[in-house]
């Protein structure tokens, strides 16, 4: 699975914003703490927002934060807003057909665990289990 940077920085941030203390989180300290380019950092949460898993709030004591508890928050559900449904591949013809059944099963693997871990996982360095 090759995730885009765009997807690898919205993973960032919506980490960023689990693990912060509480209140809004000014865009800028995420982009700092995370060296997100500002600009496309400020997309990200706006897509991120209109999905509706951050909120936000202007003016001066302004920022983000998440909409919904980060133990609710899947891996899966920010990369699903930004990546969007992956496709379904194409058929293999002849020999190479069990090829889809090993490379279907890899996608459902690759579900399962984005979906297991949530956003409070990562920040919290407690990831469960991976060895399967």
């Amino acid at each position: 699975m090759r995730l885009s940077a765009r997807t690898q920085y919205a993973l960032r941030a919506a980490v960023e914003l689990a693990a912060a203390p509480g209140g809004p989180v000014p865009a800028e300290r995420i982009s700092v703490a995370q060296r997100i380019p500002r600009r496309f950092l400020d997309n990200i949460l706006l897509q991120l927002r209109r999905a509706g898993l951050i909120h936000s709030q202007r003016g001066p004591d302004g920022g983000y934060w998440l909409a919904r508890p980060a133990t609710e928050i899947s891996l899966a559900d920010i990369i699903l807003v930004i990546e969007g449904v992956a496709q379904e591949n194409e058929r293999f013809p002849g020999v190479s057909e069990p090829l889809e059944k090993v490379l279907g099963a890899l996608r459902e693997h690759q579900d399962s665990l984005l979906s297991e871990i949530t956003l409070a996982h990562v920040a919290a360095g407690s990831l469960p289990n991976l060895s399967r």
